[in-house]
């Protein structure tokens, strides 16, 4: 599936691929505190920058990767959602993720925007399985983790290999959510999808 970033359409927002113009607002992002509350640390322009160079070393691979998100209604930069393997887990999976400025919480974007990144993922890359994780104090995901049809997988819970337990005993333990292909088809077909 090699070739250009596939561009997703949802009714308010545009996953797209990254533009030199979206380094400086993810910057802005990565860099504040709130955005970044359940993460180790927050990024400097340097290692912002290296992260979409990340993105488009995996699109220009074939991906999956993140998305640049754009609102279609003003051409805002939101943010980033999209899937990654998690190659730190076992099995591999596909994770789907969404970091989002402030600015632009509360209005169902992160929602909008994963079901989207699932949709590709289930539909287009005919992947078996999506997994989300994020630390159990961070109730915002968790929720849009919910609203999208992944479930609380207890038994799969798990340390964080990549946090330092000194630094951060805070940020290591890890929920993870999941959702099989068979699971968004019923999913889907019903009241789920907005």
């Amino acid at each position: 599936m090699s070739g250009p970033t596939p561009t997703l359409r949802t009714e308010r927002l545009v996953l797209r691929a990254w533009q030199p113009e979206d380094r400086p607002p993810f910057a802005e992002l990565n860099a504040d505190p709130a955005v970044m509350e359940h993460f180790p640390a927050t990024l400097d322009r340097a290692a912002s920058d290296a992260l979409v160079d990340r993105f488009d070393a995996l699109w220009a691979e074939g991906g999956p990767a993140p998305w640049a998100v754009e609102a279609a209604a003003t051409g805002d930069f939101v943010g980033f959602v999209g899937l990654l393997r998690a190659t730190f887990l076992p099995g591999e999976p596909i994770e789907v993720g969404w970091r989002l400025a402030r600015a632009h919480w509360g209005r169902g974007f992160a929602t909008e925007a994963a079901t989207s990144a699932l949709a590709h993922a289930f539909e287009v890359r005919g992947v078996d399985e999506v997994v989300s994780f994020t630390v159990p104090a961070n109730v915002r995901s968790r929720r849009v983790m919910e609203r999208v049809g992944l479930t609380h997988r207890p038994d799969r819970d798990f340390d964080h290999p990549r946090v330092d337990t000194t630094r951060h005993p805070h940020l290591v333990r890890h929920v993870l959510h999941a959702l099989d292909a068979g699971a968004w088809g019923r999913w889907n077909a019903g009241t789920g999808r907005r």
